[in-house]
This record gives structure tokens, sequence and C-alpha cells, in this order.
């Protein structure tokens, strides 16, 4: 009933607003958004808007001219007020996740030395970093996945192989995060809507929101997710139901997401480099020399992690 009642309540928010504006990925998610969106809007306009970060896949592109031509919109292309390759040539790569990535980039700013101490010792040594010690001693608590131990011996690598380069998840913040607040400058929603789901990974996805709706009044323009609580199996009937493609991306390369290609947050990263080598060559060019030191890293301390290290006592 899910997907039923999410066009009911998007087409009576649709007739409460002068200026929706839409968020569109190219990905699934977005595909299933453009198509309720256009069912349920009737004579009122909706906007569609695509932040390009700078690393995306040209079946990406491909399927939004497809979109275009399909339901007779437009969608306005933003470039990212920071493109990921330049993001992460400024601040970083990323590192395994979000998380980690920014507690790691905390430290390096401290000139941390990456050492085994008790809590009290490294705040002495470190007196402005609090908030990333308290990740790299496992101070949140006992089984907190916001504890450094979340990442099995993350902490023992780590120690042993110290990072050699800068990381950061800034490139998120610089290709995306920076281009929707320039978006809403030119476009002045009073409605968003977004495809953020309940069921996919990843911190979004832990956010409890009612109906999927923010009426926050704090802020220029109210918020609408109406996939939040749609389940894998309810995608793929209304897809199949009414005759929806995806880009070439899912449809052809085999992917299960889209977005920055070849990001290293990935859990399936490898899986994607192959994919990337064999259908945008050029591309995986491109996305080796701005990842290339964190998938390296990254495969080192998958080897270690697989070996099953026995981590090492804290030292007193």
């Amino acid at each position: 009933m899910e997907p039923l009642l999410t066009a009911y309540r998007l087409k009576a928010l649709l007739h409460q607003y002068n200026h929706p504006l839409c968020s569109v990925s190219g990905g699934s998610d977005s595909d299933l958004l453009i198509h309720l969106c256009e069912s349920a809007r009737g004579d009122r306009p909706v906007f569609y808007m695509f932040f390009d970060t700078g690393i995306e896949y040209q079946a990406t592109h491909n399927h939004l001219d497809e979109l275009e031509a399909w339901y007779g919109i437009k969608i306005h292309r933003l470039r990212a007020e920071t493109p990921v390759p330049a993001g992460c040539k400024k601040y970083g790569q990323p590192f395994l996740s979000k998380r980690v990535s920014e507690n790691i980039e905390r430290l390096q700013a401290h000139g941390f030395r990456w050492e085994n101490a008790p809590f009290d010792v490294l705040m002495a040594r470190y007196p402005n970093c609090k908030k990333a010690l308290r990740w790299w001693c496992n101070e949140w608590g006992e089984g907190s996945s916001f504890n450094i131990s979340a990442n099995k011996l993350l902490k023992e690598f780590m120690i042993e192989n110290p990072p050699r380069f800068a990381i950061s998840a800034k490139c998120c913040d610089g290709a995306k995060k920076a281009t929707g607040k320039a978006g809403d400058k030119v476009f002045c929603p009073d409605l968003k809507i977004t495809g953020e789901r309940r069921a996919e990974s990843g911190a979004r996805a832990t956010a409890i929101h009612d109906c999927g709706y923010e009426d926050v009044r704090r802020r220029t323009a109210n918020i609408y997710r109406p996939l939040f609580f749609w389940t894998d199996e309810e995608k793929a009937l209304y897809k199949r139901r009414h005759r929806i493609g995806y880009s070439d991306a899912y449809e052809v390369y085999g992917l299960t997401r889209t977005g920055c290609a070849g990001c290293p947050f990935g859990s399936k990263f490898e899986n994607e480099l192959d994919v990337i080598r064999q259908y945008e060559p050029r591309l995986y060019g491109a996305v080796n020399a701005i990842f290339g030191d964190s998938y390296q890293y990254r495969r080192r301390y998958n080897e270690y992690k697989g070996l099953g290290r026995t981590p090492r006592k804290e030292s007193s």
C-alpha cells in the first residue's frame, strides 16, 4: 500500500506549494521519484535539479537526457561548487566511511601520532581534539557505532600502518551540500522533494521522519521524502507496474548504486572498479587518479583484517 499512499500524499502536497524542487541523481530512487511527481503534479510545476559532482558516470548523464525526453521535462544541472576531484586535492580522500574519515581528519589536523594510550593521556597531548580521541579510544560506550572498534582491527591497523595521505569526507560537502545551497538561491523552493529511503544503509537512514515529511519552520523550505518507507520489494513492483527504465549503469553495467563513481565509501568498491574499467575506461583512469591512495590503503586494511590479527592491549 505504501506506493499508493505516497501518490496521494504527494499530490496533496504539490497543490499546497508554489515552488516544489525535486532533487534528481540519475539513480533508481530518483527515477521513481520523477515518475511519482509527473503522475501527481497535474498542471502544477515541479523543478528538477541534478548536482554534477564532477565524477559521474557517462551513463548517468545519458540517462538524464533520456528522462527529459521521456517526460518532456527540464532537469537543471548544477556544477558542484567544489567538484569531487578538487575537494579531494584540497581536503583529502575519503576512506572507509564518512564517520571514520571525519575522525581521522581531525586527528591528522592535530598532528596525531597514532598512539596506543589511554584517553586521559591523549587528551593531555592533544587537548583540542576530544571528539576524535573519544572515537580512537572507544570512549562512546561498549558496542557503540561511534567507536573505532566498530570497524574490526582498524585501530590496530592504523597504529602499525599510519596513513601517509590526507583523509577527509569534505569532498561530499563541496560537491553536494554547498551545491544544494547554491541551488536554493537560484530556485527559491518552498518544498524540497528528495529520494532518501529508510531501507538504505548509511548514516542518513538512521534518521526518523514522520511520514517522510518535515515541516521545519526555521527553514525556507519544508522537506518531503516520498520513498522513505518504501521497501526494495515495493520499488521493484512499482518499476515493473509502470515499466520504468533505469539507466545503463543499472540495466547494462549491473550496478546497484550510482552517484560519485568509484567512491571509496562503497563496501564493494572493487566490484565497482571492475565495472568502470569494463564500461567506462576513461572514468577508470580518473577515479584512480582521484582516490588511488585511499584504494590502496583500504586494500591493505582489508588484507590485515582478513588475516585476523590479535588486537593489542591498551597500554597504561
